[in-house]
């Protein structure tokens, strides 16, 4: 069974410790590869083993790296591991690579992996700041997951290129809501979506 403070790293950024609802970290990226759902998922999954991936190598290089250099040790970790996964990305999925465009090179800039770096693998041991990186990349793809959904699904009435709504809907006169796929409904969305969490975790007094 796991320990309370193992759960809570885990599963606090999923909810009352999200890095994009309550830290505001991150945002840029989820409001520029949610137009459709799978380069966010993409967008997700690679920034979620990147942030474990660099956890793990700076938490067990902590106590050798020295204090004065410790951000470019950071960077350097990070920018090695954002160029690996953009490889294969390229050999493997080639159209989605593209889609990401330089938003995956900007990984490496991204503040959830260098917040988490400063916050918890610089002073927490490998596999806490494992769990911890684990836990802020899943919370940082389910807010990624949320946007890319409603703004595929409205703006283009298909969830990873397949058609959802119905042709019926369309001969009955409905149309897709072009707004949806432009940056600023992403902002909005992102806004309804802290301002419902912020609204649910005061109500239950968390």
């Amino acid at each position: 069974m796991l320990s309370q403070k193992t759960k809570d790293t885990l599963l606090g950024p999923l909810n009352v410790n999200n890095p994009v609802v309550v830290q505001i970290l991150g945002i840029c990226s989820a409001l520029a590869v949610t137009v459709q759902l799978k380069p966010a998922l993409v967008m997700g999954i690679a920034v979620t083993i990147i942030v474990a991936m660099s956890n793990v190598i700076v938490s067990l290089i902590r106590k050798s790296i020295p204090m004065r250099v410790r951000i470019i040790v950071q960077l350097v970790v990070v920018a090695a591991l954002v160029t690996l996964v953009s490889e294969i990305l390229k050999a493997f999925a080639y159209d989605v690579a593209m889609q990401l465009s330089v938003y995956l090179g900007l990984i490496i800039t991204n503040c959830i992996l260098m917040g988490r770096l400063e916050a918890f693998a610089m002073t927490n041991n490998a596999w806490d700041s494992f769990l911890d990186g684990l836990g802020n990349g899943f919370g940082y793809a389910l807010v990624l997951v949320i946007v890319a959904v409603v703004r595929e699904l409205l703006g283009a009435g298909q969830l990873l290129g397949v058609q959802v709504i119905p042709e019926s809907f369309y001969a009955a006169g409905y149309e897709n809501n072009g707004m949806m796929l432009m940056p600023a409904m992403a902002l909005i969305l992102v806004g309804c979506i802290i301002w419902a969490h912020r609204a649910i975790n005061d109500k239950e007094g968390k």
